[in-house]
């Protein structure tokens, strides 16, 4: 028996030395845990921003190209309806200027065209160069 009593305060100690390493151990495993729970949602953050960047500048560069070719041809119907009127009052008028005046609208509509594609292009390598 007295070795019982010896030995119980040694136990006590023991057990509390033991169960005082056992949670400041499952506590710095917590901690831990948190920082790299914090460290994943930062970097799935940044991929979710990422992917939206990308996906808003590739809207706009469409959006911009789509409005752009759409003034391109509302500019050639525009320029085409006025030639057209310009022939049909020649017509009346003096009618054997129609083919000279014919020919000049063609060539210059074939130079707009060219002029259109021209400015289309630059716009895309300019909008595939820019930073975002």
């Amino acid at each position: 028996m007295r070795n019982v009593k010896q030995f119980a305060p040694l136990l006590v100690a023991a057990a509390l030395a033991v169960g005082s390493c056992s949670i400041s151990l499952a506590q710095s495993t917590a901690s831990q845990d948190m920082k790299a729970a914090g460290s994943d949602t930062k970097k799935a953050t940044k991929n979710a921003a990422s992917g939206v960047k990308k996906g808003t500048v590739t809207a706009s560069n469409k959006t911009k190209e789509g409005t752009t070719k759409a003034y391109d041809k509302t500019k050639e119907g525009t320029t085409k309806a006025a030639d057209k009127t310009k022939e049909g009052t020649q017509q009346v008028f003096a009618p054997d200027k129609k083919p000279a005046t014919k020919m000049k609208d063609t060539s210059k509509e074939e130079t707009q065209k060219a002029k259109d594609a021209n400015k289309e292009a630059q716009q895309k390598v300019k909008d595939s160069t820019s930073p975002h």
